[in-house]
């Protein structure tokens, strides 16, 4: 059984532990995730089981939606609550400061990563870095944040909206928001609503997926929907197929260059195409004519 399930991942599980559980299920030597969730964050993860992880890379880099908690101050080494206290302070912090300070982080901004992360430098993870003890010096990356919203006030904590680029960690916006309220703030809760086109809604728990797995498993082509599609003939079919490249004008109409859908006359998926130079030029195949 090949194709995609977009798992409602649990809290306190790695993204590869959640994947991997799928192989059994699907009783299939390979699976494979796509956009990492820390343990503590639950929500929307979309895994490959198959031969879908050969498509994986071109899996489109859509804006990723969160809900997430924190409380304002305390700071830890992790940026959020599960991490070291670094500082604690009695803060009285309202729901139009929170407001106020917002505007600030919404559009292009700039971040530091944390230690706490699996970015690599010089061959290792920062995360086993940071777990030694060791701080190393890492460049602050650009992400846009879309719409950053307060929804809701608990006492001392609040939560917030966020539409965001890929890349962005939301456990240092928080912190850079705490910093800015001059109190410190650190994440308690991080719920991913949206990631690669799939929403909560289209998420199944590990139980349901256990106890259903057909129903669960989206076709080959779910994630890339976005693209144009393209028809073949029989013996395009087969050379395309086969890693051959097909003349863009005999595939019917004007196409412009990009990367597209390709299916046989008997509308199976055959993989994943791109029109440049006058030529469809195979990106992946299913291995299915």
């Amino acid at each position: 059984m090949n194709g995609f399930v977009v798992l409602d991942k649990k809290e306190g599980e790695t993204s590869f532990r959640a994947s991997s559980f799928l192989k059994k299920v699907y009783n299939e030597k390979k699976t494979g995730h796509t956009g990492t969730l820390d343990p503590m964050a639950t929500g929307v993860l979309p895994v490959a089981v198959g031969k879908a992880t050969r498509f994986i890379d071109f899996i489109p880099d859509s804006g990723k939606e969160y809900a997430a908690r924190f409380r304002c101050g305390v700071t830890t080494d992790t940026l959020d609550i599960t991490g070291k206290v670094l500082t604690e302070t009695e803060a009285h912090v309202s729901k139009e400061q929170i407001e106020d300070v917002l505007p600030f982080f919404t559009g292009e901004i700039r971040q530091l990563p944390p230690m706490y992360s699996a970015i690599s430098v010089n061959g290792k993870r920062l995360y086993e870095l940071a777990r030694k003890g060791v701080e190393v010096e890492r460049e602050y990356r650009t992400v846009v944040i879309n719409e950053l919203n307060l929804t809701n006030v608990f006492g001392n904590e609040f939560e917030i909206g966020v539409s965001c680029s890929k890349g962005t960690y939301i456990r240092s916006l928080i912190s850079d928001i705490g910093e800015r309220l001059g109190c410190g703030a650190v994440m308690t809760a991080l719920r991913r609503t949206r990631s690669n086109g799939f929403s909560i809604e289209d998420s199944f728990t590990p139980e349901q997926v256990a106890e259903n797995p057909e129903m669960a498993l989206l076709p080959l082509d779910a994630p890339f929907l976005s693209f144009g599609s393209i028809e073949v003939t029989d013996k395009q079919a087969v050379r395309f197929s086969n890693g051959g490249e097909l003349f863009a004008d005999r595939l019917g109409g004007e196409r412009s260059e990009g990367m597209y859908r390709v299916y046989s006359k008997k509308n199976v998926f055959l993989g994943l195409g791109e029109i440049r130079d006058g030529f469809l030029f195979v990106l992946r195949v299913t291995g299915d004519v």
